[in-house]
């Protein structure tokens, strides 16, 4: 993945962080659109007045992950789909466990892009084109800066009981979805050493990402 990419999925996932605490109140009768219109402009001027999240604080992210954007991501899911048919062989603790390191994984991967973020960068979200009882969605949006529009998707399903209302399980920048990107790697790790090898490579990769800071 190129800076480039890096710096347009940052993007996309601070509009997630820039969710205020009421998101999860409205959540439940908020368009999908209207959602990701509402966060997304607020992007830049967060980006903007905190310099701890342009230079990459991962601890300052991952309390944000933490506070906003697992209310409104269906984690699990995504992380079932990037593992694949392999998550139903899985044990309860090798899910959590699953789900921790990817968390991690991707946390630490783009703190470093939200760096490449600049101030001349605007977001437009696309008219919605689905039915009012699709349950299942993509929002289509736009980054423009320098140089060419950068396709930012967001695949979204609607949950319902408590805590119902919109969840984010997939990105797309730049024609790549993430889930999809991740699979195939995760896919031959799973078929050379399994469940728990998978879980020891994100481990291994987490903690030499740590090291670098």
């Amino acid at each position: 993945m190129n800076r480039r990419f890096l710096g347009h999925l940052a993007i996309s996932l601070v509009a997630v962080f820039a969710a205020t605490g009421s998101l999860v109140a409205h959540a439940a009768d908020e368009a999908p659109d209207a959602l990701i219109k509402r966060l997304s402009t607020g992007v830049l001027d967060t980006i903007k007045a905190d310099k701890s999240l342009q230079s990459g604080d991962v601890s300052k992210i991952m309390a944000l992950v933490d506070s906003k954007i697992m209310p409104n991501v269906n984690f699990q899911r995504m992380t079932a789909s990037a593992v694949g048919p392999a998550w139903r062989r899985a044990t309860p603790q090798q899910q959590q466990k699953l789900q921790d390191e990817f968390k991690t994984l991707l946390v630490r991967t783009y703190s470093g892009a939200l760096a490449q973020v600049t101030s001349n960068e605007s977001i437009t979200v696309q008219p919605l084109r689905a039915a009012a009882t699709d349950t299942d969605v993509v929002v289509r949006t736009q980054v423009r800066g320098s140089g060419d529009p950068i396709q930012l998707d967001y695949r979204l399903e609607k949950t319902p009981g408590e805590g119902a209302g919109w969840k984010i399980y997939n990105l797309n920048v730049m024609g790549i979805w993430l889930v999809e990107t991740y699979r195939s790697q995760f896919s031959e790790i799973i078929n050379s050493q399994g469940i728990d090898g998978l879980i020891s490579r994100l481990a291994e990769l987490n903690q030499a990402n740590a090291k670098r800071g």
